[in-house]
């Protein structure tokens, strides 16, 4: 039988004797189910933006810009919404090949041309898919006359009322900078009590061990109201003459120094025990060991859960609005409740995005380059 024939989609005569037929690679067709689909949902998702951006441009973009800006930002998010087609028109493209490769019985650029196409038709979907998001929630901002645009994003409330807010939101930067400060250090004592040698060591143990458990388990907004105002009441002499940002400070140093403590411990135990065994063998004693072998190891390999941690911290600092410091949410409360309107809000939430998200992505830096380096020293 000729290479053509089989190519053809003819079948070949098994071994003698047993009947059997095996069937040879027939000539791709084209997926038109999904490619339906894919042009299916590129259209609805097409006719939604545009939609949205004319109901953006009549109402919301036409209240706060001028006309010209207002129809040329309309134009540009109208020609944006259009780049989904793209991935149809290369399926398309991708199932003239197939045809074409069939007809000449070229099953290689065939089912590679319907590999394309298929790849393309789930990209489009994909994309479909995420813009489809997008729409959805511009129209939960427009709906009902725009209530949900006017109350949390009012865009010159926001612009009135960013340097209040700004100057508040200092207060959380300084409480999270003394803070980190603070439970480095206090993390890294208890981490190292609870490693405390021997039955002398029992007692040093158990209380690190049981500070550890209690301030993990219990809220930090509690510990920040029972220190804040508990501390105060009790007329202990020079500390009740602090301030509450000092309280707060202690507060989130405690319920923040539980966790780093474990972090701490944890990267103390990924060190292998030779590395101990090897200092006691030159005669370190204990704490030699940790302070010049163990614990400069152990504090490279948790470097980025201590990152995290301090990212959460940063978070936590809008927690010290229970006992009364200024801070940036309390001081967008205060103007949620002048205004009535809680696009002062809004903008704490932006502000700790701008801060929050380029740590979060150079934290996933920092695992990524210590992964590659574990590869590395593997191979």
């Amino acid at each position: 039988m000729s290479n053509a024939t089989r190519q053809s989609g003819d079948v070949i005569p098994g071994p003698a004797g047993n009947g059997r037929r095996l069937k040879m690679g027939r000539a791709p067709s084209v997926p038109t189910s999904l490619l339906l689909a894919s042009i299916a949902a590129v259209a609805l998702v097409v006719a939604g933006s545009w939609y949205t951006v004319a109901a953006m441009r009549a109402s919301f973009l036409a209240a706060h810009f001028d006309g010209a800006w207002v129809n040329a930002l309309a134009v540009v998010l109208a020609v944006l919404s259009i780049a989904v087609v793209v991935p149809v028109v290369r399926a398309l493209k991708a199932s003239a090949r197939i045809r074409d490769a069939a007809a000449r019985r070229d099953l290689a650029e065939a089912r590679a041309a319907r590999s394309d196409a298929r790849d393309q038709c789930f990209i489009a979907l994909g994309y479909a898919l995420a813009q489809l998001v997008v729409v959805v929630v511009c129209q939960f901002f427009l709906v009902n006359h725009q209530a949900v645009a006017k109350t949390f994003f009012a865009v010159p409330l926001m612009v009135k009322t960013f340097p209040l807010v700004l100057a508040a939101f200092w207060m959380n930067v300084k409480i999270s900078i003394v803070t980190e400060v603070l439970v480095l250090i206090w993390g890294l004592i208890v981490a190292l009590a609870m490693f405390a040698p021997g039955i002398a060591g029992k007692p040093v143990r158990l209380i690190a061990t049981a500070y550890v458990d209690i301030f993990r388990a219990v809220p930090a907004v509690l510990v920040i109201y029972l220190v804040g105002f508990g501390i105060p009441l009790t007329g202990i002499p020079v500390v009740k003459d602090f301030s509450l940002t000092v309280f707060v400070i202690v507060a989130l140093t405690l319920t923040v120094g539980a966790y780093v403590a474990e972090i701490y411990r944890a990267g103390i135990l990924s060190i292998h025990w030779s590395q101990n065994a090897a200092a006691r063998s030159l005669g370190l004693s204990h704490f030699q060991t940790l302070r010049f072998v163990i614990v400069p190891q152990g504090i490279r390999q948790i470097i980025p859960p201590l990152l995290n941690s301090f990212i959460s911290l940063q978070k936590d600092t809008a927690l010290v609005s229970v006992v009364g410091v200024i801070d940036s949410f309390n001081q967008s409360m205060l103007i949620a409740s002048n205004y009535y309107n809680l696009s002062a809000v809004s903008t704490v939430a932006l502000l700790f995005i701008v801060v929050s998200i380029p740590q979060t992505r150079f934290v996933e830096r920092m695992m990524w380059r210590d992964r590659a380096r574990m590869r590395a020293g593997e191979a």
